[in-house]
């Protein structure tokens, strides 16, 4: 994501980051996921697949002294809700989904990008915010099942904002 896009991003997001889980799906370099936490973000989950890049990620990590708030998961974001089994914790807060990937994602895999989108929209406490950067090609409209997208077209680019309402539920047995 572009940085202009990326001030945008967070100007509509305005103080809805504040006390969230971030969770970068593609983090790239992690600049959203960082800047979530710069923001007021309560943690953050930066997942990258390829592997020297995590690995850069971890040192900006450290060298941000934000260590104890960020953990990188090197590894395929598809494969991440499935891999990932602490669901307890992960869902102690509200996330803020950070979904930019490339884009030839939403043509070439759209399958499993919806699917990605929805299986964690569907583990997402409630009170969780999604962000998804798509280009004009890609068809929010796949995503209408989950409710209602805010849409900002920034050319080429498309932002779909969505606020989660009725979330996951972690039901204790204790009474």
């Amino acid at each position: 994501m572009k940085d202009r896009l990326r001030e945008a991003v967070f100007d509509v997001l305005a103080t809805a980051v504040k006390g969230k889980h971030a969770i970068d799906l593609f983090a790239g370099t992690a600049a959203l996921g960082l800047e979530a936490l710069s923001r007021g973000a309560a943690r953050a989950t930066l997942i990258e697949r390829h592997f020297p890049t995590a690995r850069l990620i971890e040192q900006s990590i450290a060298s941000l002294d934000v260590a104890d708030l960020a953990s990188v998961y090197a590894g395929d974001a598809f494969l991440w809700p499935r891999q990932h089994h602490d669901w307890a914790a992960l869902t102690q807060l509200p996330w803020l989904v950070l979904c930019s990937p490339p884009w030839a994602f939403f043509a070439d895999r759209t399958e499993d990008m919806v699917g990605l989108i929805t299986a964690l929209h569907q583990r997402a406490p409630a009170g969780s915010q999604f962000v998804v950067e798509a280009d004009e090609q890609f068809d929010f409209g796949l995503l209408a099942s989950l409710g209602e997208w805010d849409l900002h077209q920034y050319p080429p680019a498309v932002i779909g904002f969505h606020q989660v309402q009725n979330g996951f539920q972690i039901h204790s047995l204790s009474r």
